[in-house]
């Protein structure tokens, strides 16, 4: 018996450092935190850039751009993996990619649904068209 409760706290405690370190994710059943839609004139003018390249195929400056994103912090609607690509969207003045994306969803060129984050994944907003 002493054995089978050493194991248990051993496990608990493992759950518990993996929860501090981020490597596993509690949150299971949290509503989607999509902000109030943001109409394509009222994004930043390279937002609207972007926006503009998105629907066109591209062609994109950045290297990362297109890639997959994989929704981690579960703010946009849960969707099968490869889903949502991202786009950096520059601020002026900066030297490194900043907190600035579009993220969209289906198919290249028409996507269901994009986003725009200005804080990183933090928060987005659905941009109506």
């Amino acid at each position: 018996m002493p054995r089978c409760r050493s194991l248990r706290f051993l496990i608990a405690g493992l759950m518990v450092a993996l929860l501090c370190l981020g490597l596993v994710n509690a949150r299971t059943n949290e509503p989607v935190r999509v902000q109030a839609p943001i109409a394509v004139s009222d994004l930043p003018h390279e937002g609207q850039q972007m926006y503009a390249l998105i629907l066109q195929g591209g062609p994109f400056a950045g290297e990362r751009d297109g890639v997959v994103f994989f929704n981690r912090e579960r703010q946009l609607p849960l969707n099968k993996r490869g889903y949502y690509r991202e786009y950096t969207v520059p601020t002026p003045g900066l030297t490194h990619r900043g907190t600035r994306r579009i993220v969209c969803g289906g198919q290249p060129r028409r996507p269901d649904a994009c986003y725009y984050t200005a804080n990183h994944y933090q928060s987005f907003r659905r941009i109506a068209p």
